[in-house]
Parts: structure tokens; sequence; C-alpha cells
């Protein structure tokens, strides 16, 4: 079952629990909130064997998309994986920055940035390519924790990335002990680049908050990369 959706049942039971032992001081019917707790249950349950779980992802969303921070949070996040991908030679196919924008392109999750992958296969590559170009792609991928922590100074989202790049080097037998190591080198990498390049990091910012193309995004990082 998918997260969201386990998140929700907790809520709902927990909303069910409180309710229950409120409900005597409130003068709120009993039946009341096991109706409205079994309603939770019954549509996350439907949303998960029907839909994957997507209409959970699309409600959470929404309601998170109320808070102007959270919209801020995203699109810097995201600026940051497509900056250093950018710099790193990693081909950017698209973005999106909700859940309902993923939808419509037929992308999984909240959304984000989506790269060629291509260059990720360890039948092609001999191994010192390889090793090099799974350091870039886990840079490109720490580089929106990097990005938020240097603007917010804290990160709300991440977890998909550190949940990609982990699988990315279990696939190439590096072991589990490493992934934290691993994890700080990247995001310390990120960081520089994106320091290094901050005219250009805010100009891809204002780029995507328009809704650029990806092409329009590309111009908006090198009309400053001398800034």
């Amino acid at each position: 079952m998918q997260q969201t959706a386990l998140n929700l049942i907790a809520i709902g039971v927990f909303g069910m629990t409180l309710s229950v032992l409120l409900g005597p001081l409130l003068n709120i019917p009993q039946g009341i909130p096991a109706v409205a707790t079994l309603g939770i249950l019954g549509l996350a349950t439907l949303d998960t064997l029907s839909f994957q779980g997507k209409g959970v992802t699309l409600l959470l969303d929404w309601v998170a998309g109320i808070s102007s921070n959270h919209r801020d949070r995203v699109i810097h996040h995201e600026a940051g994986h497509f900056l250093v991908a950018y710099f790193l030679g990693i081909p950017v196919t698209g973005y999106t920055l909700t859940a309902w924008e993923a939808l419509k392109q037929g992308q999984p999750g909240l959304g984000g940035v989506t790269f060629d992958t291509g260059q990720l296969s360890a039948d092609a590559l001999d191994a010192v390519t390889m090793r090099l170009t799974l350091e870039r792609f886990c840079t490109v991928w720490m580089a929106g924790i990097a990005a938020e922590t240097k603007m917010y100074g804290s990160v709300e989202g991440g977890a998909e990335d550190r949940e990609k790049l982990r699988e990315a080097l279990a696939s190439f037998g590096r072991p589990s002990s490493e992934y934290p190591l691993k994890e700080r080198f990247a995001q310390q990498q990120a960081q520089t680049i994106i320091q290094g390049n901050w005219a250009s990091y805010e100009a891809l910012v204002a780029a995507m908050q328009q809704r650029a193309s990806v092409t329009e995004c590309f111009e908006a990082i090198q009309l400053h990369c001398q800034d």
C-alpha cells in the first residue's frame, strides 16, 4: 500500500480515537466517528487498489500546495536538481512541480525533474566511467536537498531522492554502509555547484515559477553563467 494512503489511514484512526475520547464532552454521537473513519479507510483502500494511491497523493499535494512556503520550497528544490544536472552534463527531459502536473505527464509521485538515465547502465560502462557516472547522478539526486537547505536552513522533501540514490548504489553492488557517506559527499558537491552558479540558479527559479519550457530554462541558466 502507498505510504500516503497509510498516512491517511493512520490519521483516520487517530481521529476516531480522539473523537471517541472527546465525544462525551462535545456531545458528538458515538456513530459519527465510526462512520467517518470507515469512510476514510474505504476511500484509501479503493484508491490504493484502483488508482495506485494517486488520488491520496493528489489530495495531500493539493492541501500542501495551499501554503505559499511549500510551493516555493518545491520550486527551489527542483531547481537544484535541474541546475546541477545541467552543469554535470546529464540531459534534463522535463520537470513538474505538482502531483497533478506529474499525473498529466504520466509520471508517478509528486513530480520533479526527469533525466535521461541512459548513461547509468552498468553493462555499457567500464569500471572507472561507471564510478564517475554514478557519482554525477548521486550529486544530482542530492541537489534538491542541497538547494532547499541553503535557502531555508532545513529540508522538507528529499525522501524519494535518497531512495533513488540508494537504489542506484545497491544496483551497482555498493554496501549499505556506504550510503550515508555517499549522500553527504554528493550533497556537498551539489551545494558547491549551486553556490558557484548562484545567478544562474536564481534565474532558473524565476523561469520555473513561470513554468518555462526546458529549453527556456537552459537559456536562463546560460544567460547568467558569467554573472
